[in-house]
C-alpha cells in the first residue's frame, strides 16, 4: 500500500469501471464516486512517490497516461452523452495528449515535471468534470450556467498552460 505504482494501476483499472457506471447504470452519482476514488488515487501516488522518494520508470510513464485515461475518459462520455459540447472535450484532448506525447518522448533525457500552473489545470478539470457528473443526478437548471463558465475557464486555463509548457518542453530538451 505504500508503493505508488499500486495507486496508478489501480487508476487505470477504474477508468472502465467509470465507464461502465457512466453509460451502463441508471445511478449517475455511482460514476461520481467511482470517479473521485480514482482521481484521490492520483494525489496519493504522487504524495508516496515524494515523501518516500519511490520514483519509478513505470511510474513516470504510466502515471500521465492514467491521468490522461481518466479525464479523457469522462470528457469524451459527458459529451458523447451531450452533457457538454464536444469543441470543448477536442481542445482538452488536443492539449493533453499533445503535451504527454512530447513528455514521453523527452523522458530519458529529462523529467518534466507537472508545474503549479499544471496541477491548478488539473484541480479545474476534475472540479468541472464533478460538477457535470453531480449535475447529471440532480439535473438542476440552474446549475447549467454556472457548470458552462466553469467549463470555459477549465477549456482556458488549460490551453493556456498548454501554450506555456510546450516551449519549456522544447527548451529544456532540444526537441
Amino acid at each position: 500500500m505504500q508503493n505508488p505504482n499500486f495507486y496508478t494501476l489501480m487508476r487505470i483499472l477504474l477508468v472502465p469501471v467509470f465507464w461502465f457506471a457512466l453509460f451502463s447504470l441508471d445511478n449517475p452519482f455511482l460514476a461520481v464516486v467511482i470517479f473521485w476514488v480514482a482521481a484521490i488515487t492520483d494525489l496519493i501516488d504522487g504524495y508516496l512517490a515524494r515523501k518516500h522518494n519511490l520514483i519509478s520508470n513505470f511510474g513516470k510513464i504510466a502515471d500521465p497516461i492514467a491521468d490522461k485515461a481518466l479525464t479523457g475518459a469522462a470528457w469524451i462520455g459527458l459529451s458523447m452523452i451531450g452533457a457538454l459540447p464536444w469543441v470543448a472535450t477536442i481542445v482538452i484532448l488536443v492539449r493533453e495528449v499533445g503535451i504527454t506525447l512530447l513528455r514521453l518522448m523527452v523522458l530519458n533525457k529529462n523529467i518534466v515535471a507537472a508545474d503549479r500552473g499544471g496541477k491548478l489545470k488539473t484541480t479545474f478539470q476534475i472540479t468541472t468534470i464533478s460538477f457535470f457528473l453531480v449535475n447529471l443526478g440532480l439535473n438542476w437548471d440552474w446549475l447549467n450556467l454556472p457548470i458552462s463558465i466553469l467549463l470555459w475557464i477549465t477549456v482556458a486555463i488549460t490551453t493556456y498552460t498548454g501554450m506555456r509548457y510546450l516551449p519549456v518542453l522544447l527548451r529544456r530538451n532540444q526537441l
